[in-house]
């Protein structure tokens, strides 16, 4: 398809996972994040969205997501409203698809970070405007696109690249398998026992990586899946909603820290990424997290740029 043709077919769309997208859609999409950052560093304004409303919907808090996404809003000529559960309906027992038949008379397009990823696709099926998972607990794709930003800038392309995500099997490494898939990045999750990714989600990565070539691959060696990556990448032990567990998953995961010791075995040039918030010294140590390698606090601001892509082109 042409630019124009992407672009046309991306208008009015939802952003709910990346499986729902085709590699030259997210080629659309990282391109333009690109050229919005380099456009935005030299002083270049945008007016994309002059008069555009964005709804944020937070049943989950987040320092990255609502700074990047009401900032991003207000670069792009818009205005975006932050919406707490106590401060909707919705936690007060009115129905998710009446909530989105509301406001999509509202507002111009609706971001919600949630628990279940049912509620986001509930959302859409009753919004007339484009809706976009800020995060829920099975993906998390304004992050991996992100992510996938963050490689093109730093490395030049996605060929011949390899992954290595180490700790839970959550959103996170949901996500990243299914972006890397796509893209025809190999990507190698290493979990422990008990904490392996979505089995329904592991195969959908490996039917997409048909397409592209990628190998994909889980394990519960990390070792194994960090040997020769270019990218070595982690999150929090224990994630929003899993409190109650802390302890449990401290025992579980002593042996996926990210630490010198386990980085040996990946490329010399590697880049670590971590989508943060990080617990320096749980699953990465300090000299990893703030080393020469690290590139986390790109990553994070890439979640401004992207998103505006993302804003762009849906609304």
């Amino acid at each position: 398809m042409t630019p124009e043709e992407i672009k046309s077919n991306l208008k009015g769309k939802h952003f709910l996972k990346l499986a729902d997208f085709t590699k030259e859609e997210l080629l659309f999409l990282i391109d333009l994040a690109l050229k919005l950052k380099k456009e935005q560093n030299v002083g270049k304004t945008h007016r994309h969205l002059d008069g555009k409303t964005l709804a944020m919907i937070f049943e989950k808090s987040s320092t990255r997501t609502r700074v990047s996404f009401e900032t991003g809003m207000y670069q792009l000529g818009g205005h975006a409203l932050f919406l707490s559960k106590d401060e909707l309906q919705m936690g007060r027992g009115e129905t998710i698809s009446d909530t989105a038949k509301v406001l999509s008379r509202y507002v111009d397009g609706i971001m919600i970070r949630t628990f279940a990823h049912d509620i986001v696709e509930e959302l859409a099926d009753n919004s007339s405007v484009p809706i976009i998972n800020g995060l829920t607990d099975d993906y998390h794709p304004c992050q991996v696109l992100a992510d996938l930003m963050t490689i093109v800038e730093k490395t030049g392309s996605f060929k011949e690249k390899k992954l290595a995500y180490v700790g839970d099997g959550n959103n996170m490494a949901h996500s990243l398998l299914v972006g890397c898939a796509i893209m025809g990045i190999d990507c190698s999750v290493a979990v422990p026992k008990n904490y392996e990714v979505k089995q329904e989600i592991l195969t959908l990565a490996k039917d997409k990586a048909k397409e592209s070539g990628a190998v994909i691959m889980q394990t519960n060696d990390p070792i194994e899946a960090v040997t020769r990556a270019d990218i070595v990448y982690t999150d929090v032990w224990t994630s929003m909603g899993f409190e109650n567990e802390t302890e449990e998953r401290l025992q579980a995961f002593g042996d996926f820290q990210v630490n010198q010791n386990l980085v040996k075995h990946a490329n010399e040039d590697y880049l670590f990424f971590h989508c943060l918030p990080a617990h320096r010294g749980e699953e990465v140590s300090a000299d990893i997290l703030d080393g020469p390698h690290s590139v986390v606090f790109d990553q994070a601001e890439n979640r401004l740029h992207a998103q505006k892509a993302v804003l762009t082109s849906l609304l």
